[in-house]
């Protein structure tokens, strides 16, 4: 029997785990194995703890001498839930998390040994930093680098074992991670955005960026996952055609959650809510099989911690159930792909959200002001916001006519546009009359109002306003969501910086501090108008009108990437202190080196798969036909002899003809397949030989996947031609088929 057919059977089978999960109320076990701000102070004397929490509200490192109790206490804390070992627990820039486990343990004399957790274990480790992704910084015998503690993340514990999050950095200083940038870039957008925030309320001293991701996901029962080469090695599958029912009646979306993927939502569900993450949400998504969580927002770098963390923890309990999770962005063709939409927005100290009007005309133009600066830093630094999320895998999803296309706009529905071209014409260049003032602040007056009842979601824009946030939707399911928010981050505080300083120059010279306000913000929305679209992304149109207004459509990797070599994009990130030169051109590399990876495994697998697999089924099931054929014939001529006396034969007999043609058509199909797989083959090693990593991936991206529609095609057409019995990849009406 084929491994199709017993993985059929094994899917079959199965029936839900009866996993014991707490009858509890959430609130009951939240956070159980976390190290939060009330467990600390359980531990440590009250002067310790303002210290601690000074730095980490203040995000500076903190001495060695406080190191050393916070130590202390984490160490009595973890200990008393069982736990052995300890490690620095980071986010190295292979798309995946590290951590190395030491034990509580040091000599003790005699042969004995004794539980000990220093400051200086807390503060710091030393991984091998040559052995994580470098982009050349550090050579094979280079191998020093260094984990540090990031106390604005709290420790927790997972499988007795303390988790400490932690920085990345190499031993000459150069970042090595996801986290240490995205940090800096927190701190720029505090400083910025807390300086334009007290123009309208001098009680704000911090400005926290917040967000609440959406991660969506496949689950696969595993035994189709062990019998799929391609979803083992690649994360999606290479070969597969549509089944006769995918997605097109939209009953899937938001219907009742078949019983196996519910017990597994739920266990994962109680793994994430002891690490305190605030998973709320659960649902089916669009394509079948296909599902969605997402939690209650939180401060940026806690919500990345949390989703690197939950993906993790996905992945283990999804074999606990006798599934796989899928976050590839594209893992089956013809079906919706998944993405991770960040809901990204900004709060004050004072629990104001700086992206929701309010109810006076003041606190308007707070939110007009905050508004209109990022449509204003995504005008201006789309390209830069566009290579954040590039990726191989993303690539599959972008523009494919479900999810947001490689064009960067903003939308934010027609009313708010009303309001936006009523403010840009309507506000007079010089000063303002008491009139014209009180006119245009009962004008800003409304938009509560418009927002209540007016307010659309467009889900074909990457960059959308959804009432008082923005969702960038164009993120994809399996990155870590660090990097596009430290961009965003990034590009917002740099918009807001020059806000400010041309606000103050208006100031300087006489005007008053609201027309100042009102008159950049004017500036503003006319420079950033083409970067606004409230129609179909998807259409062929948007991408014509896009051209004409000068918006790059980069559809692939290496091209979104160009824009590493802007010299305006260098300097922005080393004038705000985010990433240095080096450290750039460092990751440029580091993301091609991955993207060249991807599609050289993908290109292999793609060619194993062909020669082991469905060659092999395809001439099986052509030699079971030519011998039936020859069968037929056989029995034609015996027909022929006893009725004419004659043994003429004939190919075009009604019993043989359909056989021979079947039997032609494989044979020109797997002709075509080998090949065009040789081909492939040879033009890999070509490119192989490219010296330069950037030449090297235009070169995968444009010749070797050149190769990959015509293999799928003639082995997609094998599939509905060959017997059940011969085929032995699993089918996607098997495999999106949850039972």
């Amino acid at each position: 029997m084929n491994k199709r057919i017993i993985a059929f059977q094994e899917a079959l089978n199965k029936k839900p785990l009866n996993n014991e999960v707490p009858v509890k109320q959430i609130s009951e076990y939240f956070a159980e194995n976390v190290f939060t701000l009330d467990k600390m102070r359980k531990y440590l004397s009250e002067d310790t703890f303002q210290k601690v929490k000074e730095f980490i509200d203040k995000g500076i490192p903190i001495d060695r001498k406080i190191a050393a109790e916070v130590a202390e206490s984490m160490k009595a804390w973890a200990m008393g839930k069982g736990v052995t070992h300890y490690t620095h627990w980071f986010q190295p820039l292979n798309g995946e998390t590290a951590e190395k486990h030491d034990a509580f343990m040091e000599w003790a004399g005699d042969g004995k040994v004794i539980e000990k957790f220093s400051g200086n274990q807390l503060a710091q480790q030393e991984p091998d930093a040559s052995s994580f992704p470098s982009g050349g910084i550090r050579n094979t015998f280079e191998a020093r680098g260094y984990t540090a503690w990031d106390p604005t993340s709290p420790a927790f514990i997972i499988d007795r074992t303390l988790c400490i999050p932690s920085v990345f950095v190499s031993y000459t200083g150069e970042t090595l991670d996801y986290k240490t940038p995205l940090l800096r870039s927190l701190n720029i957008l505090d400083k910025a955005a807390t300086e334009v925030g007290q123009y309208f309320d001098k009680n704000v001293t911090k400005v926290i960026a917040t967000l609440g991701w959406e991660q969506e996901y496949f689950l696969v029962d595993s035994a189709y996952y062990h019998a799929r080469y391609d979803l083992q090695q690649t994360g999606r599958t290479l070969f597969g055609h549509a089944a006769a029912k995918g997605q097109q009646l939209e009953d899937h979306y938001w219907g009742s959650i078949p019983e196996r993927a519910a017990a597994f939502m739920k266990d994962f569900e109680y793994e994430c809510h002891l690490l305190g993450i605030p998973v709320k949400t659960r649902h089916n998504e669009v394509a079948p099989a296909q599902f969605e969580c997402a939690p209650i927002f939180e401060e940026v770098s806690v919500a990345v911690d949390h989703n690197v963390q939950l993906m993790d923890i996905m992945e283990k309990v999804a074999i606990r159930h006798g599934f796989r999770v899928l976050f590839h962005e594209k893992p089956f063709a013809g079906v919706n792909g998944s993405g991770k939409h960040n809901n990204w927005s900004l709060a004050t100290n004072t629990e104001k959200n700086l992206l929701g009007p309010g109810k006076t005309p003041k606190t308007n133009l707070q939110f007009l002001s905050f508004f209109v600066n990022v449509i204003k830093a995504v005008h201006d630094y789309a390209d830069v916001l566009r290579a954040s999320i590039a990726g191989a895998s993303n690539d599959h999803r972008l523009g494919a006519n479900e999810a947001p296309p490689a064009i960067m706009s903003v939308f934010i529905g027609n009313y708010l546009s009303n309001v936006l071209d009523e403010l840009e014409k309507n506000v007079p260049t010089g000063k303002m009359s008491p009139e014209e003032k009180t006119a245009l602040k009962l004008g800003i007056g409304k938009i509560p109002e418009i927002l209540l009842d007016n307010t659309d979601r467009n889900r074909t824009s990457p960059f959308a306003f959804t009432g008082n946030k923005f969702e960038f939707r164009a993120v994809g399911s399996s990155a870590n969501c660090g990097n596009a928010m430290m961009v965003l981050n990034l590009i917002v505080a740099k918009t807001l910086m020059g806000f400010k300083k041309e606000v103050d120059a208006l100031i300087e010279k006489g005007q008053d501090k609201d027309e100042a306000i009102f008159q950049v913000i004017k500036k503003y929305i006319t420079l950033s108008k083409k970067i606004r679209f409230e129609g179909n992304g998807y259409s062929d149109e948007w991408k014509k009108e896009a051209k004409k207004r000068g918006l790059n459509n980069f559809t692939t990797t290496p091209k979104a990437l160009e824009v590493y070599h802007d010299k305006k994009i260098k300097r922005l990130f080393e004038e705000m202190n985010v990433l240095t030169a080096r450290e750039i051109e460092a990751r440029h590399e580091i993301q091609l080196e991955t993207y060249i990876k991807k599609i050289q495994i993908e290109s292999r697998v793609t060619g194993e798969i062909i020669y082991n697999t469905i060659i092999p089924a395809a001439l099986n099931y052509q030699h079971k036909l030519v011998g039936i054929v020859k069968g037929l014939k056989e029995m034609q001529t015996i027909h022929s002899g006893v009725i004419n006396g004659s043994n003429e034969e004939s190919d075009n007999h009604v019993l043989v003809k359909p056989h021979i043609e079947i039997i032609k058509e494989i044979s020109e199909r797997v002709n075509i397949l080998r090949q065009s797989v040789i081909d492939m083959t040879e033009e890999r090693k070509k490119t192989n030989a490219i010296e330069s990593v950037e030449e090297r991936a235009f070169a995968y991206c444009n010749k070797v996947m050149s190769y990959f529609d015509t293999i799928r095609y003639h082995a997609d057409k094998l599939e509905l031609i060959v017997a059940d019995e011969y085929w032995t990849l699993p089918k996607y009406s098997e495999m999106l088929n949850l039972r």
